[in-house]
């Protein structure tokens, strides 16, 4: 039994790896695309939303109180001064081209206005800054913040009754690096891991056994001495191999190229992937090898039941769907469940152990149950694909 399984798993590996191309678009292809994917993404996000250090924002101004003149001395910013209607108008048209940044108009008795204020009584309307902007320009979002931020903090110390977090030195924020790093990567990464592992599995598992049955192949197999269930074990665990190296490939360039995908704000957000031990690596690669098996038996099953690759890769689709909601379930937060049933249920129960992994909150039984299930899971599905090769209805129709 063992010869003969080793000996489709031989012929497997022979037909994947003796194509280079296949090799390349299926292996080596997707962990260096989606790392020079998420660079440029990354990248992408980081000229988005960062401002060149010597860019100098074009200011608008209309009656600036002298509270405010000392805004003049920022380098960073270049204050104009505007009085007539008819120039706030052709500013408000520069905003609108992206020409300008900011337009701010105060009233023309400011100081006094809110000298006189008193916001116990509230008698009266409150003096109203108005600032113009364009939300689609970079430039004009950051100094509107920024100007928000002065004129809150301005007002703030108006009527100072107590401050928060004023001490200096003091940490009010005990997330750790660790904290930080196991919330994002255990919200993305299992999603990710299984759309990946899924792409893999269905790159070569529809070609292995519905493409031998319209190339005819598969009746050779058929007709040797060997049991069918040697036949679709050998099937199974060889494209498990292939589709394990696609997976890890897709999970190396994501693992890696994460920190660039965040715009460089990995160490402004306290992420580093250092934090996770060899320990956990294993505990992943348990988790990814019996979903692989699962996956590829599953995708084994409607590929044997399919007449051609095409008819195969249009019946995988639903599985499709249900794995992408089950890997969305991740994103959902919360960390992984720790009641023992919910790694009895397949494809869930590895996204829950990917997520626990992540997040440093997975429980060993759990992650026992996950990989022991996942096996018998899929030896059934190997007890599927034996009654399928031994149809010759199916087989050979």
């Amino acid at each position: 039994m063992k010869k003969n399984i080793l000996t489709i798993m031989k012929k497997e590996f022979a037909r994947f790896f003796g194509d280079k191309r296949l090799v390349f678009t299926t292996i080596l292809m997707p962990g260096l695309m989606i790392y020079v994917m998420y660079s440029f993404m990354g990248n992408g996000f980081a000229s988005k939303f960062n401002t060149a250090e010597d860019y100098v924002y074009q200011v608008y101004t209309v009656n600036l109180p002298e509270s405010f003149q000392d805004l003049k001395s920022d380098e960073a910013i270049h204050i104009t001064e505007i009085e007539t209607a008819d120039e706030a108008g052709a500013v408000k048209t520069n905003l609108e081209n992206q020409e300008a940044d900011l337009l701010a108009v105060f009233p023309a008795d400011f100081d006094e206005a809110v000298a006189a204020y008193d916001s116990m009584t509230a008698q009266g309307a409150a003096p109203n800054i108005s600032l113009y902007y364009n939300s689609v320009s970079q430039t004009s979002s950051t100094i509107y913040r920024s100007f928000c931020e002065i004129f809150n903090q301005y007002e703030s110390a108006l009527a100072n009754k107590f401050d928060i977090n004023a001490a200096e030195g003091e940490q009010y924020d005990f997330a750790t690096e660790k904290d930080t790093t196991a919330e994002i990567f255990s919200m993305m990464l299992p999603m990710l891991m299984m759309v990946f592992l899924f792409s893999g599995c269905i790159a070569i598992a529809p070609e292995s056994i519905a493409g031998e049955k319209e190339r005819g192949t598969i009746a050779t197999l058929l007709v040797t001495p060997m049991k069918r269930s040697e036949l679709a074990l050998g099937k199974i665990l060889s494209l498990s191999v292939i589709g394990l190296l696609s997976g890890i490939s897709s999970f190396l360039g994501t693992f890696v190229s994460l920190p660039q995908m965040m715009g460089g704000m990995s160490d402004e957000v306290g992420m580093n992937v250092n934090v996770y031990s060899g320990a956990d690596f294993i505990m992943l690669l348990l988790v990814i090898l019996s979903t692989v098996l699962l996956i590829i038996g599953m995708i084994s099953i409607i590929s044997g039941l399919s007449k051609s690759v095409k008819e195969a890769g249009t019946a995988v689709t639903p599985l499709m769907i249900v794995v992408m909601v089950i890997a969305i379930t991740s994103m959902m937060g919360g960390g992984a469940q720790e009641g023992f049933y919910w790694y009895l249920i397949p494809l869930y129960n590895s996204v829950q152990c990917m997520s626990g992994i992540f997040s440093f909150t997975m429980l060993p039984v759990n992650l026992i149950i996950t990989v022991v299930i996942n096996i018998i899971y899929t030896l059934l599905l190997v007890g599927g694909l034996t009654k399928i090769f031994d149809s010759e209805k199916i087989m050979y129709s």
